[in-house]
C-alpha cells in the first residue's frame, strides 16, 4: 500500500476521462499532493465507510443470484456479441455531460445519484462502463463509487485521488471548458462475469479511446478499478477515421 501511495503522484486524473484537462484542453497532468495522514485515510472506515451499505447494489440488500428487487432488463441476447446499438437508444444529462440510456438494456432505475440496473449481456455491459463513470464527477461520487466499483484497494485508492478534486455538478462547474461525447463502443471480451469495453470519444481535439472492466457482482455489472485505482485506461487519440466501434445513436 505504501508503495502505490508513492504512485499517486504519477496516478491519471481520477474522475470523468472526457472531461480531463489533458484530454481536453491539454494541460497536462494535474498531479496529486500525497496529504500527511492519506495512509490512514486509506485504510481506516469511518462513516464514510457505512454511507452506502444499504444501497441497491450493497452486499447487504444485493442478492447472491438474480437480479435486486424491481430491476428488470431484456437479457435474451445472452452472450452473443452486438453487432449494433439497441433501437431504444435515448441521450440523457447526467452532470455536465450526456449518456446514453436504453429502456430494454439500461440503466432502468435510479436510486439519488446511482444509475443502475444493466442488462446481463455485452450491451449492458457497455452501458454500465459508459455511465458509471459519468456520475464520478458529481457531489454523489462517494456513493456510486461505493455502490458501483468492485471492493479493494484498488477502489480505496480511487476514492483517495478523487477527494482531492473539487465536485462537478452541472456544466457551469467547467468553467466553459468543451466536453467530450460518447460516440461508440466495442465489446472486446465477454463473459457472463466480466467484460472488457473499449470507449469511442468525440471532443474539439478529435477522437479518443479508453478501456474499461465490469464485473458482474450483486446482480449488475460493477466497474474493477486497476490496483492503483484507475477506473480505465489512459485516453490514447485516435489517428485517423476511427473503425472497429458500434456507434450509440438514438435520439440526442
Amino acid at each position: 500500500m505504501e508503495n502505490r501511495l508513492r504512485r499517486l503522484r504519477r496516478a491519471p486524473e481520477p474522475g470523468p476521462y472526457w472531461k480531463q484537462r489533458s484530454w481536453q484542453w491539454s494541460a497536462g497532468f494535474l498531479g496529486l499532493v500525497v496529504l500527511v495522514g492519506g495512509f490512514i485515510a486509506l485504510t481506516s472506515g469511518g462513516d464514510d465507510a457505512n454511507a452506502a451499505a444499504d444501497g441497491p447494489l450493497s452486499h447487504n440488500s444485493g442478492p447472491r443470484n438474480g437480479r435486486p428487487q424491481g430491476c428488470r432488463t431484456d437479457d435474451g441476447a445472452g452472450s452473443t456479441l452486438p453487432k449494433s446499438a439497441p433501437k431504444d437508444i435515448t441521450w440523457h444529462k447526467l452532470g455536465v455531460g450526456r449518456i446514453p440510456v436504453s429502456a430494454s438494456a439500461g440503466p432502468t432505475r435510479t436510486d439519488g445519484p446511482v444509475h443502475w440496473c444493466f442488462a446481463h449481456t455485452p450491451v449492458g455491459a457497455a452501458l454500465a462502463a459508459t455511465v458509471i463513470p459519468s456520475q464520478m464527477s458529481g457531489s454523489g461520487w462517494k456513493t456510486v463509487s461505493r455502490q458501483q466499483v468492485v471492493e479493494g484497494n484498488g477502489r480505496k485508492l480511487f476514492e483517495f485521488q478523487r477527494s482531492a478534486y473539487q465536485d462537478m455538478d452541472s456544466a457551469a462547474d467547467t468553467g466553459g471548458a468543451p466536453v467530450a461525447s460518447y460516440v461508440g463502443f466495442s465489446v472486446t471480451s465477454y463473459t457472463s462475469r466480466t467484460a472488457k469495453i473499449r470507449l469511442l470519444l468525440a471532443s474539439t481535439q478529435g477522437y479518443g479511446t479508453t478501456t474499461i472492466v465490469v464485473r458482474w457482482s450483486s446482480g449488475d455489472w460493477k466497474l474493477v478499478p486497476t490496483d492503483d485505482g484507475s477506473l480505465y485506461t489512459t485516453v490514447a487519440p485516435v489517428q485517423g477515421s476511427p473503425s472497429g466501434y458500434i456507434p450509440w445513436g438514438g435520439a440526442a
